[in-house]
């Protein structure tokens, strides 16, 4: 099954930058939203993500307007908490229900769609196997995204390996857990990575972003792709 997905990005092996919209008020949140883009920016990181994991819906919106106003020459998306799995973690009787919401918003937006499966923080109500929901999420998505428990955590290469075998060249990208010192056995078998936490002081969620924490983890994709 053919994916567009990578055509997005002008590098081998894309890292798409999480902010986590973190802040004590609308005006702190927007500020520092603003800044942390510009650290991904000076740093060269391939993709901006916008997440309300700390902020309101509210909050999202406004920052993307802010984005789009950039007209970056990468591209940026968002991630609305809760909406991130695209398969198995419904009812196995609501999920025709699903197919009709993917479906019918797929037709009507031109926009590349990254779904998780079996993914941090969500139920597994399927009672499928873990390939065969993966076979359905290829349907409903363009990439997808594998990580392990919880933010932060290391996503285990036996589940990256899993995944890649099941669901054969299509985009697969790490969703947490990727550091310098595991990134090049993972990205073996994963196309990309999603980061936030590790971009962090002491590399928490909590934690303020760090430009050097940043070009860390550029500097060693640059030297991973420099091989490829």
């Amino acid at each position: 099954m053919e994916s567009k997905f990578l055509d997005l990005f002008r590098n081998k092996k894309p890292i798409l930058g999480m902010i986590h919209l973190k802040g004590d008020t609308d005006e702190d949140i927007y500020e520092r939203m603003k800044k942390e883009v510009q650290i991904y920016l000076d740093n060269g990181v391939d993709c901006i993500i916008l997440e309300n994991y700390f902020g309101q819906y509210h909050n999202l919106e406004k920052a993307l307007e802010y984005v789009q106003g950039l007209h970056l020459d990468i591209p940026y998306g968002v991630n609305c908490l809760h909406l991130d799995p695209v398969v198995g973690h419904v009812k196995p009787r609501d999920e025709d229900t699903l197919d009709a919401f993917f479906k019918l918003y797929r037709e009507r937006y031109q926009v590349l769609v990254l779904g998780g499966v079996r993914f941090k923080y969500q139920p597994v109500l399927s009672e499928k196997s873990v390939e065969e929901d993966l076979k359905i999420a290829m349907t409903r998505c363009d990439a997808i995204c594998v990580t392990q428990d919880k933010t932060g955590q290391e996503t285990s290469m036996d589940k990256i390996i899993q995944f890649r075998n099941a669901i054969g060249d299509f985009p697969l990208i790490v969703g947490a857990g990727l550091t310098p010192e595991n990134m090049e056995k993972q990205f073996e078998y994963a196309d990309g990575a999603i980061v936030g936490s590790y971009f962090k002081e002491n590399h928490v969620d909590v934690g303020e972003m760090s430009s050097e924490n940043v070009k860390e983890v550029m500097d060693k994709v640059n030297e991973i792709r420099g091989k490829l």
